[in-house]
Order: structure tokens, then sequence, then C-alpha cells
């Protein structure tokens, strides 16, 4: 053991300087889940060695994830190439992680009956369906190419992500939008969360749609919405009728939820919050 990285003091000093511009790796500062990781790992292979160290100890803060509109995340899928299209409407519809949605297999996929089951969910979650899923989306899905078992082929989580990184740019420069930039994978389910907890506010419910075992990853989502939509009145509604089921299946698909109906006129009441 002759090299500095079996000495914790050496390591402790290198995580240290993580925290200052001028000393840290490539001026990248680390941040409490990064620090985290590192001594995690270390611990972990000290422990291979059959050694202990006196680990230092980081607070974690957790930051607000950006949070774009919905026009900006449609704007972003719309202008996105090819197999990156159906992945993104995926994420937007369900919430799924990229992991989880990257290994979904087409036998979990009942295009028929709108269905998509997560049966591979990440971070000790629950496995989930998801249904009444849009049009839009399952035209996607149906029009992929069917290479092997994986909905998404031999595609990988990095591909994907390289060309979500270069197709986001293009597009916030082509429209004047510098915040498309912010958009990442997880922004679908941060987007996700906090709007079933806008259109429903069931905090049960929607830590069921997105899997959480403990209620309390669950309630950022309260926090995201109450600030996000703080401005707005409770009480104020968009509201359409519908006339027959294809009028109803498409005011559903853009987050209208059904109130009361049949009217002498055979309309059907919708609404949804502004």
């Amino acid at each position: 053991m002759g090299t500095s990285r079996h000495y914790p003091e050496t390591v402790k000093q290198v995580i240290a300087n993580q925290s200052k511009p001028e000393t840290a790796f490539k001026g990248k500062i680390w941040s409490g889940s990064r620090k985290r990781n590192v001594i995690n790992a270390y611990t972990d292979f000290l422990a291979y060695l059959g050694l202990t160290w006196e680990a230092p100890i980081y607070q974690i803060i957790r930051k607000l994830p950006f949070i774009p509109t919905e026009q900006e995340i449609d704007d972003l899928i719309a202008a996105s190439p090819n197999i990156l299209v159906a992945f993104l409407q995926l994420l937007k519809e369900t919430g799924m992680r990229r992991g989880e949605a990257i290994a979904v297999p087409w036998k979990d996929v009942d295009l028929e009956r709108r269905i998509i089951m997560c049966n591979c969910p990440e971070k000790g979650s629950n496995a989930r369906i998801f249904s009444d899923l849009s049009g839009k989306l399952l035209s996607m899905l149906d029009n992929l190419p069917k290479e092997n078992d994986l909905l998404f082929g031999d595609n990988t989580i990095d591909s994907l992500k390289n060309k979500l990184c270069r197709n986001r740019n293009k597009v916030a420069f082509k429209i004047g939008n510098p915040r498309l930039k912010g958009i990442h994978m997880h922004t679908f389910r941060y987007w996700k969360g906090t709007m079933l907890y806008h259109y429903k506010p069931d905090i049960l419910y929607v830590a069921e749609f997105l899997g959480h075992k403990c209620i309390e990853n669950t309630r950022l989502y309260i926090q995201l919405e109450k600030n996000l939509f703080k401005s707005l009145p409770n009480d104020q509604f968009i509201t359409h009728i519908a006339f027959n089921a294809e009028q109803a299946c498409q005011l559903i698909e853009v987050g209208f939820e059904y109130i009361a109906g049949e009217y002498n006129d055979g309309g059907k009441i919708f609404r949804k919050r502004k």
C-alpha cells in the first residue's frame, strides 16, 4: 500500500479541496452529494482492504430543481431527432427515471390497451403500470424499430443523453429561449410530479404514480407546486365540453379531468386548472 490513495488524511484533503474553484479539479466545485458518494466509495474500498477511517461529514443541501413550462418541454420534444422524441415523450407522460425507461421491454408494452409497465424500478422504488397514454406517444412507440426485446433497442442512456444535450442547445438558440438548456432527463420526472400534484393535490396519489416507497420523497413536489402556482387562485379553471368519446379523449390527453354529465345536449364537462 504505497500509493497516496491508501492514506485517509490525503483523501480527506483532496475531497476538501473540491470546495473552492481555485483548488477543485478543473475548477468545478463538488456538491455535497458528490462528496458523499466519493466518501462512500472510499469507505467501501478500505473495507475491501480490511481497513477503516474516520470519514468526514459534509452537509447536503438539496437544491430545488428547474421546472420548465409544458410548452418548453413540448418545444424540445417536437424538435428532437428520431428515437429521442419517443424517449422524451415517454418520460414526460410517465415520469419514469431514464434508467427505468431504457430498460422497458416490448413485452411490457400493450399499445392496444394503452398500457406500459415499469418492472425495472430504480432507487428502491415500486414497480408501476401506466395507462391512458396519449395517442401521440402510442404512435411514436408503434413506429419504433423492433430491433430486439427492448423498447429502445440498442440505444444507451449515454447515447440518448448526448443527443439531448446537442439538440437542446440548437433548439434553445433557434427559438431564442436559453431556459431549454436547463432541461435534462430527470427534469421530466420533476415536471410530471409537480403537475400531478397541481391537478390532483393528493400526496399518496403522486407517491404511487412515481413509485415512492417513502412519502418524504414526495414532499418535494408539494413545495414545488405551491411556489410555482402560488400566484394563481386555486379555483381558477379552464373548462371544455365533450360531446363524444373522441373529444373526451383529446381533452384528457392535454390534462383535463371529467367533472360532470350527461346533460340534455349530450355534453360532458371537463376542466383543468389555469
